[in-house]
C-alpha cells in the first residue's frame, strides 16, 4: 500500500506548477530557510500549502473562497491536529502586503515549535 494516496500526489505536483502569486512570494522567503519548509505536502486526506514537516507546522494561505468554506476549514484543521500538526492559516492580502514579516512569522513558529531559545536567522536577505 503506498505511503500517500495516488491521486493527491499528481494534484499536490499540479499545485507546485500552478502556484498563486502569493504562494511564489512566499515560497522564495521560505525555501532556503530552516528548519526546511516544502510545498504543497499531502498528509492525510489534505494537501498542505506549505509545510515544516520537522516541526509538524502546516500554512496555509486563505484567499476570499476560504469565506465560505469556514466549516470545511475548521474539519480540516481539525483532523490535522489529530495528527499532530500546528496550523497557521494567512490571509493572501497579508503575504501581499508583507511577505517579509509572514515569512519570519512562519520561521519563528516553527522554531517555537521545536522548543527553540534563540530566535532564527531570517530566511532571506530582502527583495526577490
Amino acid at each position: 500500500m503506498p505511503r500517500v494516496v495516488p491521486n493527491l500526489t499528481i494534484n499536490a505536483r499540479s499545485l507546485r506548477n500552478q502556484a498563486t502569486a502569493e504562494e511564489r512570494l512566499l515560497w522564495v522567503r521560505l525555501r532556503h530557510a530552516r528548519p526546511r519548509f516544502t510545498r504543497q505536502l499531502p498528509v492525510g486526506r489534505y494537501i498542505l500549502d506549505f509545510a515544516c514537516r520537522t516541526a509538524k507546522l502546516a500554512v496555509e494561505i486563505d484567499g476570499s473562497q476560504h469565506l465560505d468554506a469556514i466549516d470545511y476549514d475548521e474539519r480540516r484543521t481539525s483532523a490535522l491536529i489529530g495528527l499532530g500538526w500546528q496550523v497557521l492559516r494567512v490571509w493572501n492580502s497579508e503575504v501581499r502586503e508583507n511577505p517579509d514579516g509572514v515569512a519570519e512569522a512562519i520561521v519563528t513558529a516553527a522554531a517555537i515549535r521545536l522548543g527553540r531559545t534563540h530566535p532564527p536567522t531570517p530566511p532571506f536577505q530582502g527583495g526577490e
